[in-house]
């Protein structure tokens, strides 16, 4: 199912997304070894980092991203929007959302091809392992380029194509084998746990992702591998 597209991948990843969101955290966490939560902690320091203002995060599913730039010094206001309200409810009863520091995050439902937000209301905008699940990519990030005012930063953070070599037999083999049956035993749900993985093979790589920045008309491109290779920061910023 990880090639579909357009129409009935959005509506074949939300009713998986819906069907999983009980133990999503969960298999996060197995699945990188906690490592996710430092991921997403540093996505957010380099997404906020000399900025001051509102922060969006973009299909922000059960929030961990949104409550990470809150914290962020300069960032006054997170709002993460998603399309299942099955991941906002989980989003918006997290023990963070009760901390002060996170008590300006927000969540609302909402389409990433289609912000329900004005053109320039946020100084960044972020989005974590979400985009090998959207219909249309560069629609996605010209989206994200349109709400961040000139000046302000886009960044993602997703799993992407290693490069050819001994890592990438590896975690094909990790991710291929052990990560469905780790989601059969845990969430009880093997075909999106064999979905998630597959959807990294039919993903652009890393230079083709900031190849669509550009084309978004972002500037100041880049990207660094985490974890291993198997995960890419992706920048750009608005012109001025």
């Amino acid at each position: 199912m990880a090639h579909l597209r357009g129409d009935d991948k959005r509506q074949y990843v939300a009713e998986m997304f819906a069907r999983i969101s009980p133990r999503y955290d969960l298999m996060n966490s197995l699945m990188t070894g906690g490592l996710h939560h430092r991921w997403k902690r540093e996505t957010a320091r380099f997404t906020a980092a000399g900025l001051q203002g509102a922060a969006l995060d973009v299909a922000t599913g059960t929030g961990d991203l949104a409550f990470a730039l809150a914290r962020c010094p300069g960032i006054d206001r997170a709002v993460g929007v998603d399309l299942l309200s099955e991941m906002l409810t989980i989003a918006a009863n997290k023990p963070a959302a009760s901390d002060k520091c996170t008590a300006s995050t927000s969540f609302i439902m909402g389409d990433a091809l289609q912000l329900p937000f004005p053109d320039n209301a946020f100084v960044c905008a972020t989005a974590g392992f979400s985009l090998r699940n959207m219909a249309d990519v560069p629609a996605a990030i010209a989206e994200m380029a349109r709400v961040v005012s000139p000046g302000g930063r886009v960044t993602t953070l997703e799993l992407t194509p290693m490069p050819p070599g001994i890592r990438a037999a590896l975690g094909r083999l990790y991710f291929h084998r052990f990560v469905p049956l780790m989601g059969q035993v845990v969430a009880g749900d093997r075909t999106a746990y064999t979905y998630l993985p597959s959807s990294v093979d039919y993903f652009l790589t890393a230079e083709g992702l900031a190849e669509v920045y550009r084309q978004a008309g972002l500037v100041n491109v880049g990207y660094r591998r985490l974890g291993l290779g198997g995960v890419a920061l992706h920048h750009g910023e608005k012109p001025r």
